[in-house]
């Protein structure tokens, strides 16, 4: 079976799943548009919630943001009314129950595991309001930290260079197997689209589901990769972890130590003073991105997790109660920004 065989197959397979969210206009001009696909919540004894002929969509937060009910339509033409049961903004995705599901839309399982650099995958769903789309493309790379315009980074984010457009939004990123390894979420630039990893959607989704929110842990410090820059501001014989800027907001402030001032290396104002966090639970931190993953995929709040770390040359565990972490609307101006990302 040659490449383009094999991918008329996937989208034969597929797009009876894939669906286009439509968002009501407000009288001035028409609503928001997006995608989603059709998934199954599975229960931990290995079998599945029994909805009846309802079913359950995944999308992004942002399609449906500000909506309680929005219209999907399927790829055959059925239109549905669908509720929104859960909501996630630190992760970008929602679920929507709709009722009375056709039967040609089976749900998409999630991929075990992350896809790697090189992976074929198509980007399914509704780029500018074209219906049943598909354009295809490799994994470019996992594990990417995705900035929001509010002002936080989701973490495993996967990187592709099919093309996502906006209306994409929400729709799978799938293999040539049909597995979804990632939520499309947005363009970052020619060739250059990012999703939300199935990784971390298989994690939130459920508690969507279940209880409508997902609960995040939260050291609440602001961290700063430990890069060759700042490793000679700081006096440090090696580069990775992540230095420690500021305590002082969070549930951590008793067990770690923030930057004590600043030096200019290079040109560069360098915070300086900090711990340095080298491995949680045992896991190598070699960088912002893998301590939010950990914090995202391994805990929940209320966990006491034991944070190897270097203070001023000598090398230390402290145990650190995790707390939650609030909503979005609740921040204030405590976000800290890209460049220093709070964790």
């Amino acid at each position: 079976m040659t490449e383009d065989t094999r991918y008329q197959e996937l989208y034969r397979s597929t797009i009876p799943s894939v669906v286009s969210i439509y968002l009501a206009g407000d009288g001035r001009g028409p609503g928001g548009a997006g995608s989603g696909f059709v998934f199954r919540v599975e229960r931990p004894d290995g079998g599945a919630d029994d909805v009846g002929d309802d079913g359950f969509v995944v999308t992004n937060e942002h399609v449906v943001r500000g909506s309680d009910s929005v219209d999907v339509r399927f790829s055959e033409g059925d239109w549905r009314v669908g509720d929104v049961v859960g909501v996630d903004a630190y992760t970008d995705l929602a679920v929507v129950r709709v009722p009375d599901v056709p039967a040609s839309a089976r749900p998409l399982p999630f991929a075990a595991s992350n896809p790697l650099p090189g992976t074929p995958v198509a980007a399914l769903g509704n780029p500018m309001g074209l219906d049943g789309s598909i354009s295809v493309g490799v994994v470019s790379g996992s594990n990417r930290s995705m900035y929001t315009r509010e002002g936080f980074a989701i973490p495993d984010t996967v990187q592709t260079d099919a093309p996502i457009n906006p209306g994409n939004s929400g729709g799978p990123l799938v293999t040539l197997a049909g597995e979804v390894v990632g939520v499309n979420r947005a363009r970052g630039g020619d060739n250059i689209g990012f999703a939300v990893s199935g990784e971390v959607a298989a994690r939130v989704v459920p508690a969507l589901v279940e209880t409508g929110a997902y609960r995040h842990s939260y050291l609440k410090v602001r961290t700063l990769d430990v890069s060759p820059t700042v490793a000679d501001a700081n006096g440090l014989p090696d580069t990775g972890g992540v230095l420690v800027v500021d305590v002082s907001l969070g549930p951590a402030s008793g067990a770690l130590l923030g930057a004590r001032g600043s030096r200019t290396v290079r040109g560069r104002e360098i915070p300086v003073g900090g711990d340095v966090i080298v491995s949680v639970d045992g896991r190598p931190v070699d960088s912002h991105e893998g301590l939010m993953r950990y914090l995202l995929l391994e805990t929940t709040p209320g966990d006491t997790v034991e944070v190897e770390l270097l203070r001023r040359g000598e090398r230390l565990t402290e145990r650190v109660t995790l707390g939650e972490r609030p909503n979005p609307g609740r921040r204030g101006g405590d976000g800290g920004s890209g460049r220093i990302p709070v964790r």
